[in-house]
């Protein structure tokens, strides 16, 4: 058996402890009080583990063997449980379609923001690698003096200023405008 399942088998199979269901809380539903006498029968089998019913390994078992009841019993339970489930959602859809909707997609939605923030995540990092690994290749601009602007300090020569002198580009050492 595998995902939900697994969990409500072990739930049957360790549930009562071959103890003998004495008394029922007062406010527990029939499906509560089914559940604890499938558990109670269970337990009283005296079996700690059993097949997975219908399975070859079931089929081969003695129809004696209170391991076939176990795993019948465990069966008719986890059916119980989800036809259960399956008419609660039917009554739901029925009288409040807006909260089944929310019930029915909860487990959806939160999967589809997980994928979303670890797909955008990784997104991000992607474009920040691209743009860096941009940057690195790309040459350095050209620092260009413009009419009617004072002159550029040049990037990796401190004092040194292009100038724009009769339409050309001029380093000098000097900030002061010459005749631009």
């Amino acid at each position: 058996m595998t995902g939900r399942t697994d969990q409500g088998r072990r739930r049957l199979a360790l549930a009562g402890q071959g103890r003998p269901l004495r008394a029922v809380p007062h406010n527990a539903m029939a499906s509560d009080i089914t559940a604890l006498r499938a558990e109670t029968q269970i337990a009283a089998l005296h079996v700690d583990s059993w097949p997975r019913y219908g399975s070859p390994e079931w089929l081969q078992l003695d129809p004696r063997d209170r391991r076939t009841y176990a795993a019948t019993l465990e069966a008719a339970e986890l059916w119980r449980r989800v036809e259960d489930e399956r008419a609660r959602l039917d009554d739901l859809m029925d009288n409040d379609p807006e909260a089944w909707w929310r019930e029915i997609t909860t487990e959806a939605r939160r999967e589809a923001s997980r994928i979303v923030r670890a797909r955008g995540a990784a997104q991000i990092a992607e474009d920040i690698r691209a743009k860096r690994a941009r940057a690195e290749n790309r040459p350095a601009c050209e620092v260009r003096a413009t009419q009617g602007w004072p002159p550029v300090a040049i990037p990796g020569r401190p004092g040194w200023y292009r100038h724009l002198i009769d339409g050309k580009q001029a380093d000098l050492p000097t900030k002061v405008q010459g005749n631009e």
